[in-house]
C-alpha cells in the first residue's frame, strides 16, 4: 500500500495542481466576465423577457413583470458580493436584528394587502395566506432570540498558554430559490438567519408569485436591509440555472426532486454549500385504539388544507383494519364540509385552485390509474367544470394499494388515498415503502406504541397524534428524495455558518 502511493505520488500531484487550476478559475475576480459566466451561459436557455402571472381562480393576467437576464444576474451578484462584507463588518447584531424586526412588524401592518397578492397569485384561500403571514412573524421571532449565541466565539479547551477557541463566519452570498406554496414561511426559514449571521441574499422567488417576492423585497429594504444585501431575482428555471452558475457560497433550494437534482449536481464540482428541501409523500397510520372522529378531523384537514399543495400534506392514510370502514365514512363527511367556493379571496373558502394548470391533467391521472387498480372512488375525482380558474374536486379514494401511483408519486393537489392495513409492523413497512422521507404521523392512544413505530418511520419529521405541523424551534428536514440538509430550529441556523478554529 505505501509503495503503490510513493510510485503514484507524481501522478497525484499532477491531478491535485489540475484541480486546484479549476478552483483558481471559479475564484478569478469577480469582474470577469468569463469567471462568473463559464457555467451560468452554459444552461440558462430562457428567452422570454417578460412574467405575465396568472390569476388561477379567474384566469386574469395579473401583471407584466419584466425578468432578469443573464447580465442582470451578473450584476445583482458582484453587486451582493462587494455588500456582504460590509453588510457584516459595518453592523452589529443587535443592529442587523433590528432592521429584521422593522421587517416583521412591516408584514404584519401590509398583512391583509399582502395576503390579498399571494392569495390572487396562486390561489391560496385568504384565511390561509393571512395565516401564513402571521405565522411568519414568529418564525423571525425564533430566529431574533437564538441567533446570535450561536455565532458567538466559543472557547473549548484552555491549559496553560494554549487555547482552543472556535469562531463563525457567514458563509458570504446565500443564493435562495425559493418556492410558491410558503412563499413568507419557505423563504424567511432562509433570509432571515443569513441575514441575522451577516450574508447577503439573492433571492430569486417562483416565476408563480413574482409580486409576492417584489413586496418581500420592498418591505426589507423599507426596514433598512441595503438593496444590496437583499436582491431579488425575477424570472423562470433560466434565471435560476444562471445564479446556480454564479461562485455563490450556499445554495437553499425549495422544489422538486427532479430540480434539485440538477442542481446538486451543478454545484457538487465547486463544494458549494447546497440545501434542497425537496418533496413529500406524507402518511400517516390510525390504529384500532385511536379516536376515529379526532383523527379524521385532524387528518382531513392535514389533507386538504392549502389545497394539499405542501411538501408535508398528507398523501396517503393507512387504517387498521378493525376501524377502516367507521374511520372512511368519518372522513369522507369531515371532507364533505370544506367550503369549494369558487372564489379563494372569499372568508368562507377553504379549497382553492390549483396553482399550476397542468397539475388537473396530473390529478386525473392519479384518480383514473387508482380505479383502474381496484380503488374505490368515494369523493370528487375530477375537475370542477363549473369554474372559470383551475379548481379539482376535493378528492378522496378508498381500499387503495402500493401498486397505484397515488400511493408512491407526489399528488400536491387535494386528493388522498386509503388503506387498509393488519397490524403495526405492515403500517411502518408501507409508510416506509417510498422513495420520500419528510413527515409520517401515527394516530394512537397509546404514546409508547406510537414512539416506537416513529424510531422505525424513515422520515425527516414524526407526528403523535398530529400532521402537517411545522414548528421554528426543530429542524425541518428530509432523508432520501425529501433532501438534504435542515432549516429551521439551531440546525437551521447553523447552516448559514462556517466554523474557524484557533489555536
Amino acid at each position: 500500500m505505501y509503495s503503490r502511493a510513493v510510485r503514484n505520488s507524481h501522478k497525484t500531484l499532477l491531478c491535485c495542481a489540475a484541480r486546484a487550476n479549476t478552483c483558481s478559475q471559479r475564484f478569478i475576480s469577480a469582474s470577469s466576465d468569463l469567471s462568473l459566466m463559464k457555467r451560468s451561459i452554459l444552461w440558462a436557455h430562457d428567452q422570454e423577457t417578460v412574467l405575465e402571472p396568472i390569476n388561477p381562480a379567474t384566469l386574469e393576467v395579473m401583471q407584466k413583470i419584466e425578468m432578469d437576464t443573464i447580465s442582470t444576474v451578473k450584476e445583482k451578484y458582484i453587486a451582493s458580493k462587494k455588500a456582504q462584507r460590509g453588510w457584516r463588518e459595518n453592523n452589529t447584531f443587535q443592529e442587523r436584528a433590528d432592521i429584521i424586526r422593522r421587517f416583521s412588524d412591516l408584514l404584519q401592518i401590509e398583512k391583509n394587502d399582502l395576503a390579498t397578492t399571494l392569495s390572487k397569485e396562486m390561489g391560496k384561500p385568504i384565511t390561509q395566506a393571512r395565516s401564513e403571514i402571521e405565522a411568519t412573524s414568529s418564525r423571525i421571532d425564533f430566529f431574533l432570540k437564538n441567533t446570535e449565541k450561536l455565532t458567538e466565539d466559543r472557547v473549548v479547551f484552555k491549559e496553560g498558554n494554549m487555547e482552543e477557541r472556535v469562531t463563525f463566519d457567514p458563509l458570504g452570498v446565500v443564493l435562495n430559490i425559493s418556492a410558491w406554496n410558503y412563499p413568507y414561511f419557505v423563504g424567511s426559514n432562509v433570509w432571515i438567519p443569513a441575514l441575522l449571521s451577516g450574508n447577503s441574499v439573492l433571492y430569486k422567488s417562483s416565476e408563480i408569485v413574482p409580486q409576492t417576492g417584489q413586496h418581500i423585497a420592498r418591505l426589507m429594504h423599507h426596514a433598512g436591509v441595503p438593496t444590496d444585501v437583499f436582491t431579488h431575482l425575477i424570472g423562470k428555471a433560466g434565471i435560476a440555472e444562471a445564479a446556480v452558475g454564479l461562485p455563490v457560497d450556499g445554495v437553499f433550494f425549495t422544489g422538486s426532486y427532479p430540480t434539485g437534482k440538477k442542481i446538486a449536481k451543478r454545484t457538487a464540482p465547486y463544494f458549494t454549500k447546497t440545501q434542497l428541501e425537496l418533496g413529500g409523500k406524507g402518511p400517516v397510520y390510525v390504529t384500532e385504539d385511536a379516536n376515529i372522529a379526532n383523527a379524521a378531523a385532524s387528518i382531513a384537514e392535514g389533507a386538504f388544507y392549502n389545497t394539499g399543495q405542501s411538501c408535508c400534506s398528507v398523501d396517503r392514510v393507512y387504517v387498521h383494519r378493525d376501524i377502516y370502514d367507521k374511520f372512511q365514512e368519518a372522513f369522507v363527511e369531515e371532507v364533505k364540509k370544506f367550503s369549494t367556493i369558487q372564489d379563494p379571496l372569499s372568508e368562507e373558502a377553504f379549497i382553492g385552485p390549483v396553482a399550476r394548470q397542468q397539475q388537473l391533467g396530473f390529478l386525473e391521472h392519479l384518480t383514473h390509474h387508482a380505479i383502474r387498480r381496484g380503488a374505490q372512488l368515494l369523493l370528487g375525482g375530477r375537475r370542477d367544470v363549473t369554474a372559470t380558474g383551475w379548481f379539482f374536486l376535493p378528492t378522496v379514494l378508498g381500499h387503495c394499494n402500493h401498486s397505484m401511483e397515488l400511493m408512491h408519486q407526489e399528488s400536491f393537489g387535494p386528493i388522498v388515498g386509503l388503506q387498509k392495513v393488519n397490524n403495526d409492523d405492515d403500517a411502518v413497512s408501507l409508510m416506509n415503502d417510498s422513495a420520500y422521507g419528510l413527515t409520517a404521523g401515527i394516530y394512537s392512544t397509546d404514546q409508547k406504541r406510537a414512539m416506537s413505530m416513529m424510531r422505525d418511520l424513515e422520515t425527516g419529521t414524526c407526528y403523535w397524534n398530529a400532521c402537517d405541523r411545522v414548528s421554528p424551534r426543530l429542524p425541518w428536514t428530509g432523508v432520501k428524495h425529501s433532501g438534504m440538509g435542515s432549516t429551521l430550529g439551531e440546525e437551521g441556523i447553523r447552516a448559514f455558518l462556517k466554523p474557524k478554529a484557533l489555536h
